[in-house]
């Protein structure tokens, strides 16, 4: 995206418009032009909504699968799921986080096999 004053609220509002729930965003501080990450509801109809509100902005997307983990708001907790990825060889490509004043921290990471990890991290 271009790293300019409305180009988000452009992104977003096409977003809300369609109805499409934003359950996470990252966005690095970009140099001249930027990646923003977002998570989308999972329900089919809201990824066909998001990329038809995406194609209408003529931003360029891609997608991809992500891991999108609920933790216990606690040091360690994220060590802990690390650790167990890397006990079974599996690389975290990226990873974003956030808490809540609920005891719950949420990650979401991009992994290069999205089941294997679920089948590690359901053991």
């Amino acid at each position: 995206m271009p790293d300019k004053p409305g180009t988000m609220a452009e992104l977003c509002s096409a977003l809300g418009r369609d109805g499409v729930n934003i359950s996470a965003v990252s966005v690095p501080e970009p140099i001249g032009r930027g990646r923003v990450k977002l998570r989308v509801m999972v329900p089919a109809d809201d990824l066909a909504k998001a990329r038809d509100a995406l194609k209408r902005t003529k931003l360029r997307f891609s997608e991809e699968e992500v891991l999108d983990v609920e933790l216990d708001n606690r040091p360690g907790a994220f060590g802990e799921l690390a650790g167990k990825l890397a006990r079974a060889k599996i690389n975290i490509r990226y990873a974003y986080a956030t808490t809540s004043a609920f005891a719950r921290a949420r990650v979401i990471m991009a992994v290069p096999d999205v089941n294997k990890a679920l089948a590690v991290l359901q053991k």
